[in-house]
């Protein structure tokens, strides 16, 4: 069986796809039965280069994709809220499946996304907008879901968990480790999501609408930063037998549900 796709956004991550399909696509339809080819990329410039990309797929209209019956899956990789709301709107409600990692879209327009989705009779599915490769959001919605949580924790931010572990192992301060994780590619040119906590915050409201069944907005989230953490805070913790990590903690408490995202002071071999 043949699926065709249609991929919005061929930065990092959309370019990441295109090589994956075409280096693992024969292993997926070996295992799989399904041969999973990109019909049309759609990008903001059209004259930028692209290496290992077929020219030929990209586009500048979001209508070669709607217009196209042939593809059934709409993969997005392009973050932010805007186009991508009405984008994502559009595909489902045209009988596309939809497939992102925007955890700031899902976080802010949840009702409006799964609305679609259900006026479209089509999936939305969001697994890497939390967490990566790992399974959170699948447990949440599937074996975990017959279960009353109270409490959902963890660390959910790679960046700030990668400058907290170089300040904590090397000694080195906030403003070192921040310009190593940019050199590295693990920070943006303006890390301001990522250190002051608006992604974790965004993760954070998915994962408490999953486990108590409560729209959690970003405006709910109580959030602080690492960006005014100093090598003295990160060696008096050590001193003390801990590590400083900037959590997601949501609780619900029965009426109400808190959602925090900041640093705490956990023991150095907590798990």
């Amino acid at each position: 069986m043949k699926v065709r796709i249609g991929l919005i956004g061929c930065g990092v991550v959309g370019t990441g796809i295109v090589h994956l399909l075409s280096k693992n696509g024969g292993l997926i339809s070996e295992r799989d039965g399904v041969e999973f080819e990109i019909a049309k990329i759609l990008v903001g410039n059209v004259d930028k280069p692209r290496p290992g990309v077929d020219p030929a797929l990209i586009t500048g209209d979001i209508e070669d994709i709607l217009k196209d019956d042939s593809i059934s899956i709409v993969l997005e990789a392009m973050g932010g809220v805007n186009p991508g709301l009405s984008y994502a709107q559009r595909c489902m409600e045209a009988g596309k499946h939809y497939v992102t990692a925007n955890k700031e879209l899902m976080a802010k327009h949840w009702e409006e996304l799964n609305a679609a989705a259900k006026k479209g009779g089509v999936s939305l599915s969001f697994e890497a907008s939390v967490a990566g490769a790992v399974p959170v959001i699948r447990m949440l919605m599937g074996s975990l879901r017959p279960n009353r949580m109270s409490s959902v924790m963890g660390i959910i931010n790679g960046t700030t968990n990668y400058i907290l572990s170089q300040m904590a192992q090397n000694g080195t301060g906030y403003a070192e480790a921040l310009s190593d994780a940019q050199r590295l590619g693990y920070a943006e040119a303006d890390p301001t999501a990522d250190v002051e906590g608006f992604d974790a915050a965004y993760k954070l409201c998915i994962l408490c609408g999953l486990a108590f069944g409560v729209r959690v907005k970003p405006d709910d989230v109580l959030r602080e930063g690492i960006s005014k953490i100093s090598a003295m805070d990160i060696q008096l913790a050590k001193e003390l037998g801990y590590v400083i990590k900037l959590l997601g903690i949501g609780k619900d408490n029965g009426e109400t549900v808190e959602a925090h995202v900041h640093p705490v002071m956990i023991p150095q071999h907590s798990p």
